[in-house]
């Protein structure tokens, strides 16, 4: 018997919606509702310094952005790198976010849809060779050409086709590790119905952070590469 899909029958129901479309805004919604809430508990703190006795929403909003602003900051490296942290903390919410959507029974991951996945690369490409514009103004074409100019002809085609490369990397990575996880969660849980599928929920969450945080550190790395001095 074939599991139910609930994505396929909204998506159906709403006019033959595309499935990833319609999980995207739901993990968008997800993490606006959560960012709305955390923000309205922060404002009615009494003194937004003295943290929350306890896990409370707001305390938990504070740790995710602590741990992120030190996390962008190591792994960057670079001064001023909490500029960074609005960009790549939302793109590892999300991405977490919308991995962890197919861990839900009659759910799936917006992330096992390569057309996704791949928009999520072009958005770090152009992110980063904006990033490298910015700090090293036309200068930052020099990268392209190698240590010595002499070695320009042959650097550049291959600088070109590795920063091209990048974005498909990264898309097809985050997808083919995401559609599998979700494939073999689903095939283990109709097998077996107790110790398997428990086994699997907890190999499938270890995946879907170290995916989200494996995207984050190479877009992060890819940043730190445009932005440094040459």
């Amino acid at each position: 018997m074939k599991p139910v899909n609930f994505i396929d029958l909204i998506s159906a129901r709403l006019g033959g919606l595309p499935p990833a479309v319609l999980g995207t805004w739901i993990v968008m919604a997800l993490l606006l509702i959560f960012a709305g809430l955390a923000r309205r508990a922060l404002n009615a703190a009494a003194d937004p310094t003295i943290p929350d006795d306890g896990m409370t929403l707001r305390g938990f909003g504070e740790v995710i952005t602590e741990w992120l602003d030190g996390f962008v900051a190591n792994v960057s490296e670079l001064h001023g790198s909490r500029r960074f942290v609005p960009f790549f903390g939302s793109l590892f919410l999300f991405i977490l976010t919308a991995n962890f959507l197919g861990m839900i029974p009659g759910m799936e991951p917006p992330t096992g849809n390569s057309d996704l996945t791949f928009a999520l690369g072009i958005i770090c490409f152009f992110f980063y060779l904006y990033q490298g514009f910015k700090s090293q103004g036309t200068t930052y074409l020099k990268s392209f050409l190698g240590p010595m100019l002499i070695m320009a002809p042959l650097m550049l085609p291959i600088e070109v086709a590795d920063n091209l490369f990048r974005p498909f990397s990264l898309g097809v990575r985050l997808f083919a590790n995401m559609f599998a996880d979700h494939q073999l969660l689903g095939l283990f849980t109709q097998l077996t119905y107790v110790i398997v599928p428990v086994a699997f929920y907890a190999l499938g969450f270890l995946v879907c952070v170290v995916q989200a945080l494996v995207f984050m550190i190479l877009a992060i790395t890819y940043v730190r590469i445009a932005s440094a001095s040459h």
